[in-house]
This record gives C-alpha cells, sequence and structure tokens, in this order.
C-alpha cells in the first residue's frame, strides 16, 4: 500500500505537525526519505509526542498560526511542496462549546487561507484536507455514513468540520481542477495510540487517572465510536497522497477511513480493556456531564475499501495492548523515537 520509493525526496507540507496524528504522520515521512516542512502552533500538552519524538531535531517546522496568512505564505510558498496535507484544526468537542468563534475561525477559515496559499505552489500535486468523522448530519444510524451522505453537526466542532469540507470542494472545483491538481478530504473516525496527552480524549484521560491512582470518570459509557490506531487512518493519506498524485480526477473526493465493524466498540469496553491490563485501576460514571454528544457513530468504508484498496489491519484488542506497552515504555525512559519507528516499520509490514 505505501510506495517507498514514491515518497524518497517528495516535498510535504504538514500542518498540524506537532499534535498527536501530526507527529506520527511526520515521523513516518521522514522515515520514508520524504522532505519534510511542517507549520503549526507549539504543542500545547506536556508532555508532547512532538518533543518525545525528538521530532524538533529532524522536522523543519514553522511556528505560526494557520489564520496568520502572512507567516502561512512566507512557509509555504518557500517550500514550493509537491504535496499538502491539511491536519490543523481545534479537534476537540468539548472546547467548542466554550469557544465557538474560534472553532469556526481555525476549522473554517484557516481550511479556505492553507487552500488559498496553495493555489499559488507551482510544484502542488495533491492535498489532503483531513477533516472528522464528526462532520455527517448524525441522525444516531445503526448504519455507517456513507460520503455522500448529508453533512452537518450539532456542536460546533462537528458544524466547523463540515463547513471545512464545503470549503475544500468549493476551493477543488473552482481553482484546483483546472491546474490538475489532486484534492481531496480524509474522514476519519476515533484515532488513538501512544503518546496522545490531549485533553478531554479518552486514552489520554485513562493515562492521567491511572497515574494518580484515580478512577476514570467518562461521560458516556455505552456510546459507540469507530476505534482505530493512529496507523491506520495515516496510512490511508498516505495511500490517498499516492492515488492523488497518479489520477487527480478519481480520487478527489471525500473518502472515510474506519475500522472494520467488528471495532465499533462503546466506550465501556474500551474501559474494562485498559483496567484489566493496568493494576489497582478503575472507572466510574461522570455525572456531571452537561453538553450534548452523539451517542452512535460508524463510517462505512466500503468505498474506501473498493476504490482506494486501503483496508483496517489492527484489530481493537491488539490496538489497546501497543497502547498500553508503548505507555509504559515512556514510563520507563525508553528512546520512543526508535521504537515509534519499529512500530511503523511493524504496522508496514502488516499492509504488504
Amino acid at each position: 500500500m505505501i510506495d517507498i520509493k514514491f515518497w524518497k525526496n517528495k516535498r510535504v507540507f504538514v500542518t498540524g505537525n506537532t499534535g498527536f496524528k501530526g507527529s506520527w504522520l511526520t515521523l513516518w515521512l521522514h522515515h520514508l526519505g520524504a522532505e519534510v516542512r511542517g507549520y503549526s502552533l507549539h504543542p500545547i500538552s506536556s508532555p508532547a509526542l512532538f518533543y518525545e519524538l525528538k521530532l524538533n531535531r529532524i522536522i523543519d517546522t514553522t511556528f505560526a498560526d494557520i489564520r496568520d496568512q502572512v507567516s502561512l505564505e512566507k512557509s509555504m510558498l518557500g517550500f514550493n511542496p509537491d504535496i499538502l496535507i491539511h491536519l490543523a484544526a481545534q479537534p476537540i468537542v468539548k472546547l467548542s462549546y466554550k469557544h465557538p468563534l474560534e472553532t469556526y475561525e481555525v476549522n473554517v477559515m484557516g481550511t479556505a487561507k492553507v487552500l488559498d496559499v496553495a493555489r499559488n505552489c507551482s510544484n502542488l500535486k495533491a492535498i489532503v484536507n483531513v477533516t472528522s468523522d464528526k462532520c455527517y448530519e448524525n441522525d444516531e444510524r445503526i448504519n455507517g455514513y456513507k460520503e455522500d451522505d448529508p453533512l452537518g453537526g450539532f456542536d460546533p466542532y462537528s458544524s466547523s468540520k463540515a463547513c471545512s469540507e464545503l470549503v475544500t470542494s468549493a476551493y477543488r472545483l473552482s481553482f484546483f481542477e483546472e491546474k490538475k491538481i489532486g484534492v481531496a478530504s480524509a474522514r476519519a473516525g476515533n484515532v488513538i495510540g501512544g503518546g496522545d496527552w490531549s485533553d478531554d480524549r479518552l486514552i489520554p484521560d485513562i493515562f492521567r487517572a491511572f497515574a494518580n491512582s484515580n478512577p476514570v470518570y467518562v461521560r458516556s459509557p455505552r456510546s459507540t465510536r469507530p476505534w482505530q490506531h493512529v496507523l491506520e487512518p495515516l496510512s490511508g493519506y498516505l495511500l490517498l497522497c499516492q492515488k492523488l498524485y497518479e489520477d487527480y480526477r478519481f480520487y478527489s473526493k471525500g473518502w472515510n477511513f474506519g475500522p472494520k465493524d467488528e471495532d465499533i466498540r462503546t466506550v465501556e469496553w474500551i474501559l474494562d480493556r485498559m483496567v484489566e491490563k493496568w493494576p489497582n485501576s478503575n472507572w466510574k460514571l461522570d455525572h456531571d456531564s452537561d453538553f450534548h454528544e452523539a451517542k452512535s457513530l460508524k463510517l462505512d468504508i466500503s468505498s474506501t475499501l473498493r476504490d482506494l484498496g486501503w483496508s483496517p489491519r489492527w484489530d481493537l484488542t491488539s490496538t489497546i495492548d501497543k497502547i498500553i506497552d508503548w505507555q509504559k515504555s515512556w514510563l520507563n525512559h525508553q528512546d520512543m523515537r526508535k521504537l515509534s519507528l519499529i512500530e511503523i516499520e511493524k504496522y508496514m509490514r502488516d499492509i504488504e
């Protein structure tokens, strides 16, 4: 699936490269031999995966806001990438209720500014905008959402990601199609993996509670989500970039990246599995939660399986085990860049 020869010496501009997914992606791209430039805010978590992987030593990064068009133009146009992967976002549902305007500014106008600057990159051949599985109008259906289902969102975060999809489509049709530049969006499920220390995410919240010998408090234990190891959707983004480079017409659209049906589990299942693996731990229901969240969310990945040739490889049980092993290795002060590269290499062998 991942063509090492394709990525050798490719110039790849990644926004949001200091985040959880961005850090794993830039490590992988560097490992493939790509020349990477990141554009991102400084990591907001402490610790931060970006620094635990020592990416500041190997990746050229412009630390700035995507809403700062002057800085964005200087960095992107100066680099003149072959490929653009847009990850920068305000990614938290709960935070979008506290700061709705900022959420829309970053996720909608930020996307528009990234795409607008990209119009003037003479070498650019492929753009992937990473949005979210929450971009769909959620009606709590049991069946998965397909790429042509209505976009929407109850909360500001979900709505902003639907808007980002519309912006991407408009720029693709209005500007990039005539330049023969492939533009696609990637809609991934709930991504989990080692090195995520973000606020208000299940796995980081679990580890923070474990570290302090506290119970894990959760809002909606019976909610289902399309959980997947972080390397799963990242492999899809890389493959999508390759395909866009080869055939910009066919692959320029939205794509779902999610797990197999048997890995669409409840929050409670994740908690029970992790409590079982971690001594002296437990979880409790948070009765103080007061904001709306979808109870059920599932993606239909049949189009991605059929037309892109991508499929998930790591089941949820082994994913949880890998996350716990990663966290324990970090607690034991091991070389996390080395161990993360071993995990990437193992994943690449599994998808051959």
